[in-house]
């Protein structure tokens, strides 16, 4: 992993090594991070998951589930918390709310396809790779919207821009 503050707006980027020669860059500016997958930085960097932010403060997991067809991987899976600050939590802060995202991955542009909100779906991981086997490689970026799979619940209602 790569990582350092940028010194103007506070704003960090890592770069980790992913499966096929992918890389998975997660970049966090104003406590909100967005995550994309390309054969490098730069190309990453372009993807529309690269601007794929969500309105309430949100971070995401260390752990990626990569979903493949054989050798050559076509999703990954994380779990992303989200700022709910319609409540708050012992501190005074916004309780987080938990969501799985499914993330199409090359050939073709790299977007989120599905979202799981994991409170409203005992069964949310298994929903996750559902979705991803199903939906992810003929998904369109930016033609195709965004699915709710399972019970939409609090969490998927605050991914909304």
């Amino acid at each position: 992993m790569i990582g350092k503050p940028n010194e103007e707006d506070g704003s960090t980027t890592r770069v980790c090594p992913g499966k096929s020669g992918l890389v998975v860059l997660i970049n966090e500016g104003d406590l909100r991070e967005v995550v994309s997958v390309g054969r490098n930085r730069a190309a990453a960097a372009k993807e529309p998951a690269a601007q794929a932010w969500f309105g309430p403060f949100s971070s995401t997991g260390d752990t990626v589930e990569w979903r493949a067809a054989g050798s050559k991987p076509f999703a990954i899976i994380q779990r992303w918390q989200i700022a709910d600050n319609s409540e708050q939590d012992k501190r005074g802060g916004p309780v987080s709310r938990t969501m799985l995202a499914v993330t199409r991955l090359p050939p073709g542009d790299v977007c989120h396809v599905a979202y799981v909100d994991v409170a409203a779906n005992p069964n949310a991981n298994e929903l996750a790779r559902q979705a991803a086997d199903d939906f992810a490689r003929d998904f369109k970026c930016g033609a195709d919207k965004v699915k709710t799979i399972g019970q939409s619940g609090r969490t998927t209602s605050l991914t909304k821009r």
